[in-house]
């Protein structure tokens, strides 16, 4: 057995920090949840004292591309060799877990290079997080992501695409409801795949116990993919309060990834990004925190999700979704539990990830100083003192880059 005895508590639940508590740890999973104080310790335990740490769950992102450089401009990375994608992803799988991120949500690779590495990391062959892979987007012809996509046109065709998806392994399957800011020639705004598309894509994948997520940032997409039925809305820049209203009605959740046009604009095309990415980029960008806000205070559930991949959006920095949240108005503890419990709700992982209670599996983050008064302390891979994934701690001291372009 495991104990780890801890000063400050988040346990991805409660609003409020606990203090001096014993986690109990049998094999990968955690069995009890004590104050330390008349905590029952058996003699054989091995005992980590972190009473002058904060522990909390392993972080989760709900939207990653992990075969991703996140290069200024992804053009010349496009129609990579599987092989060398799969090596880039690997490398940045595990600069993800050492920076506290233990579960992942890829939307989109090419060549379902995530459904292997998921096998991969799941046999210890690559050190990683926990992955819910989607393999393929599925698109319009020439839609979003087409590069790298399934193109699928009309209901028929749709339902072939989930099919061969799943067939290929996908927990997740990621659609296109609209245009968007990295494939040039399409429209952030303008709606992509159908609601008759749309709806058949989610009936099948819903049929094969798989959940579904879109790629949705313009109003009338949107609102497509929420009459659909979709699990997620990806980005949500353009929402209205007809749309937050259904989502809310539904169950609906938003996974915003405010890291993406904040690392585009603040680069810009002095950092050799696009003209036609940063142009879009700057045309949504107060939408997309407005939206947010209004998700929000409406009371829409919100995962943690960076589009880490994206340009200079880096594997291993994903904490800075965290700080852009609160900056956009949400309080810490609400941030923490969009990349803990809330997150593993929208990943389908709710009771096995997101919380330290019993029946969980062990996968915890201890860092030096408290980040609810200081969310950017998540950023600092000084302060990250441990990472345990299924109850092993990591080696998070010998360097891990992500491979960037």
């Amino acid at each position: 057995m495991l104990v780890l005895k801890v000063g400050g508590l988040i346990d991805g639940i409660s609003d409020e920090l606990k203090t001096n508590h014993a986690i109990l740890i049998e094999d990968d999973t955690i069995v009890a949840v004590e104050p330390l104080e008349g905590a029952v310790v058996p003699p054989e335990a091995t005992v980590v004292d972190y009473t002058k740490e904060y522990v909390l769950p392993g972080l989760m992102d709900c939207h990653v591309h992990l075969s991703s450089a996140g290069a200024a401009d992804p053009r010349p990375y496009r129609g990579e060799s599987e092989a060398f994608t799969a090596f880039r992803a690997s490398v940045n799988a595990t600069a993800t877990l050492k920076s506290g991120f233990t579960a992942v949500r890829n939307l989109g690779s090419p060549y379902d290079v995530d459904i292997k590495l998921k096998q991969a990391t799941s046999q210890g062959i690559v050190d990683g997080p926990r992955l819910v892979a989607s393999g393929r987007c599925i698109t319009i012809t020439g839609g979003h992501g087409h590069q790298n996509g399934l193109e699928a046109d009309g209901p028929w065709s749709v339902r072939k695409a989930v099919r061969t998806l799943v067939k290929s392994g996908a927990d997740v399957i990621k659609l296109m409801a609209t245009g968007g800011v990295m494939t040039e020639g399409v429209e952030p705004g303008a709606p992509e795949l159908t609601y008759e598309e749309l709806k058949a894509a989610v009936d099948e994948a819903h049929h094969a116990g798989r959940l579904t997520a879109t790629h949705a940032q313009g109003n009338t997409g949107i609102r497509n993919a929420v009459r659909a039925g979709i699990d997620s809305i990806e980005h949500g820049v353009f929402l209205d309060a007809d749309i937050v209203e259904m989502m809310l009605k539904q169950g609906t959740a938003l996974v915003p990834t405010l890291s993406a046009p904040h690392n585009i604009i603040a680069n810009g095309l002095e950092g050799g990004i696009p003209q036609y990415a940063v142009d879009k980029t700057k045309k949504i960008a107060e939408a997309h925190i407005k939206s947010f806000q209004m998700a929000y205070a409406a009371g829409v559930r919100i995962g943690l999700g960076t589009d880490a991949g994206t340009p200079f959006n880096h594997h291993g920095h994903n904490s800075k979704e965290l700080e852009l949240m609160v900056a956009a108005g949400m309080r810490p503890m609400d941030a923490i539990k969009a990349g803990t419990s809330t997150a593993a709700q929208i990943l389908g992982l709710e009771g096995t990830l997101g919380r330290i209670a019993p029946g969980y599996k062990a996968d915890i983050l201890v860092i030096a100083a408290d980040p609810l008064k200081d969310v950017a302390v998540l950023q600092d891979s000084d302060s990250i003192k441990a990472v345990y994934l299924s109850g092993k701690q990591i080696d998070i001291h010998t360097p891990a880059k992500p491979a960037a372009g």
